[in-house]
């Protein structure tokens, strides 16, 4: 696609159409954000469109959390329900009005009629149809119903539905993604429209929308492909003017199938409640079935818009793999300033290990009643910021700091093939040493200092310096001791080493 199908006087106007019956997931931010970065990319409009049709599973808490994970993100729209613009109104529930034109148009034109059929008949044609190998539809039966008929129905008790008279005909669509598409129409049998006059279903009040709001690019996941020739006969019906249709791939597991919760998290919130940040997620989301033709791998919001294209958009199916999301989740967290970074792991370590004590703007360790400041804070979160991949892992990687007495097989405490009088040996000789530094002498270089002396006389510094971080920390993989003793302070220090000589 080297051009866009478009006159240069004409505005791109794109949209994201959330229905609110769950929670923004990773799919729908995805496609949101190919939405935004290609308006954005040709100075075009994103408008946030909210379709709540479903009155019986559509709840105005999914659309908050819709549209407050897109803001976290940093997705933007230009238009919505919350900012207004030209088009409004931007929910479906209240747009009943300017459906209800349409449908009353398209039936006395004579392209809807009443369909009667209940669902055990539909069910059964659809079993029937199966069974001889085709393609489940339905075949007109209600077709040619006389008003007689239709009242007879209706005194029944039986529900109607309108349903569109589908011409038989092969439709071609030019995908910015996937090329040439043809659909024969045949197979698709007539479309349920809507429920009445007021309430259209999905594909007909999604025309109704995008041609009523301007949009020409309709950018969405594959998964909508099969909704081309039903929005496009009632296009053609309408006269309505086509747009370009660009289908995103899909989001697979690592098994390759559609990404799922048994693939781990695919709601927005979760990551957000899981300490990744909105703008390493932007980036993860970005490369999940496009590429920046290069080999770079970390991309900012604003630089994702001057590159971002539709032709580097591949076909198949994209990847979703955490490790990598993890690992960009980590190279943004190396950047933030340590004050900001310590801000944003405070609330996790609320949850479990601390709590704010607003009157001093200080905190408490629950465990042990001892009141630290922002300082102290700020202190452990350095010896962990190239370790962490999201933020949420300081509550288990610096549990040690906040705990009255550590909890560890004394197995741990062993290097190598020290014996257990060597053990006891060298960590009393880590006490004595440790115990005659004076408090202003309490610094990680001078304690690193005092004990690498000492560590320098054994065949492997491990005999020394291993039982002692253990000892510290009560952890396999932790900081080195000498920057867990400054933290934890003289007193705190000598008390873990004599616990660990009595195991």
């Amino acid at each position: 696609m080297s051009k866009l199908p478009l006159k240069k006087s004409d505005t791109i106007r794109v949209r994201i159409a959330p229905s609110p019956t769950g929670p923004l997931h990773i799919g729908t931010a995805r496609t949101a954000l190919f939405n935004y970065l290609f308006a954005r990319k040709n100075q075009g409009n994103f408008i946030l469109r909210i379709e709540d049709t479903d009155l019986e599973r559509s709840d105005p808490k999914w659309e908050k959390d819709v549209v407050e994970n897109l803001k976290w993100l940093g997705i933007l729209w230009d238009e919505g329900p919350d900012i207004g613009g030209k088009y409004k109104p931007y929910r479906q529930s209240e747009r009943k009005d300017i459906y209800e034109k349409y449908i009353k148009k398209l039936y006395d034109e004579g392209y809807l009629y009443w369909c009667f059929c209940t669902k055990e008949e539909l069910e059964a044609q659809r079993e029937d149809q199966m069974a001889r190998g085709e393609a489940p539809r339905y075949m007109g039966r209600c077709r040619n119903l006389s008003l007689k008929e239709q009242e007879k129905f209706r005194q029944e008790g039986r529900k109607g539905i309108l349903r569109f008279k589908v011409p038989e005909k092969i439709i071609k669509v030019n995908d910015l993604i996937r090329g040439k598409l043809e659909f024969n129409t045949s197979l698709l049998g007539d479309i349920a429209v809507a429920k009445d006059f007021s309430i259209p279903l999905y594909n007909f009040a999604v025309v109704i929308d995008d041609f009523e709001m301007k949009i020409n690019y309709v950018i969405r996941g594959e998964d909508h492909i099969s909704n081309i020739p039903k929005q496009v006969l009632f296009q053609e019906a309408l006269g309505f003017p086509r747009p370009n249709y660009a289908h995103l791939p899909l989001i697979l597991g690592p098994d390759r199938s559609k990404l799922s919760k048994r693939h781990g998290a695919v709601k927005v919130q979760d990551y957000k409640e899981d300490g990744y940040l909105p703008e390493a997620l932007i980036n993860f989301m970005a490369l999940l079935g496009w590429n920046p033709g290069t080999k770079e791998e970390i991309f900012s919001l604003e630089e994702l818009t001057k590159k971002f294209s539709l032709e580097r958009v591949q076909k198949g199916g994209a990847i979703f793999n955490i490790e990598r999301l993890n690992w960009i989740n980590g190279y943004y967290i190396r950047r933030i300033p340590l004050a900001e970074l310590t801000e944003k792991c405070i609330p996790y370590l609320i949850k479990s290990q601390i709590s704010k004590d607003k009157s001093q703007n200080k905190f408490q360790i629950k465990a042990t009643g001892e009141i630290i400041d922002f300082n102290y804070l700020k202190n452990i979160v350095a010896l962990f910021q190239e370790r962490l991949k999201k933020l949420s892992e300081i509550s288990e990687l610096a549990d040690f700091f906040f705990k009255d007495k550590l909890e560890y097989d004394k197995s741990l405490l062993f290097w190598q093939k020290i014996t257990e009088k060597d053990l006891q040996k060298n960590l009393k000789k880590c006490y004595k040493i440790l115990k005659k530094l004076k408090e202003n002498e309490w610094q990680r270089e001078k304690i690193k200092e005092v004990l690498l002396k000492e560590a320098e006389k054994e065949i492997n510094r491990g005999y020394i310096l291993w039982p002692l971080r253990v000892s510290l920390t009560g952890k396999k993989a932790s900081p080195p001791p000498f920057e867990v003793a400054e933290i934890l302070g003289k007193e705190k220090t000598l008390k873990r080493i004599e616990e660990a000589l009595q195991k």
